[in-house]
This record gives C-alpha cells, structure tokens and sequence, in this order.
C-alpha cells in the first residue's frame, strides 16, 4: 500500500512562504494524483490543492488561488505544495492525499483520495 509522509511544515510570518513536500513510498508519485488538504482548530478539512496523476490538470481551493502552487517531482517521488504570501488564516495541519490513477475535481471531496499521510502543522504568526 502507498504511503505518504509530509515534511516541512512550521512556523512563519505573515507574508512569508514554506515549501511542504509529500514524500510517496511504495509506489510511483506519477501513478497517483496527489492533493494537499487542511484543518484548523474547530474547523473542517478542506481542500488546498491537487494535481492529477497525469499532472495535465491542477485545481486549488479559493482561499489559497494564486498564493499556493502544486507539483511534483522536486525530489524524487514527491510531490510539493509551494506556499507564498502566508497568512494567519493558513494556520492548520496540512496532510497530503493520494489517489492511484485519480484526478482533481473543482470542489477537492476528500472522499476521492484513498491514501493519507499523518499530517504537518504549518503555523503563520501575525
């Protein structure tokens, strides 16, 4: 079964950026879409981004659309979430999602990501 392990995630500044990697094992980062969701306190998950597994189609959530960028293959068999302009609004767990042979649909339902990694606090201070 594939598995996924997020890295790093930590503490920023407002306006600042972090790089989150989703480290794929077991199998190809290229078989699968890859999505990256998120949860702050009290609130529910929701969808940050996603790239499909033929990386010809991306889709990001509307609080984060032109701030966050979705990709694979920095490193091998990974899969990135580059984060810019960081606001306090970002503070929460980020965890990393698969779907072997999957793609992205607009609104990201968790439902349609099998694989999930353990998660990354990403915290943006004021």
């Amino acid at each position: 079964q594939v598995q996924l392990v997020e890295s790093g995630g930590g503490l920023a500044q407002s306006g600042g950026s972090l790089r989150l990697a989703c480290g794929v094992s077991q199998y190809s980062v290229d078989d699968y879409a890859i999505a990256w969701f998120r949860q702050a306190p009290g609130k529910e998950r929701e969808g940050v981004a996603c790239i499909s597994s033929s990386g010809a189609s991306v889709a990001y959530g509307g609080a984060v659309k032109g701030r966050f960028t979705i990709s694979r293959g920095s490193a091998k068999n990974t899969a990135s979430l580059q984060m810019n302009n960081l606001k306090p609004d970002d503070t929460a767990v980020y965890y990393c999602a698969a779907e072997r042979l999957g793609g992205c649909r607009r609104r990201l339902p968790e439902d349609d990501f099998e694989h999930w990694g353990q998660g990354t606090q990403v915290t943006v201070s004021s």
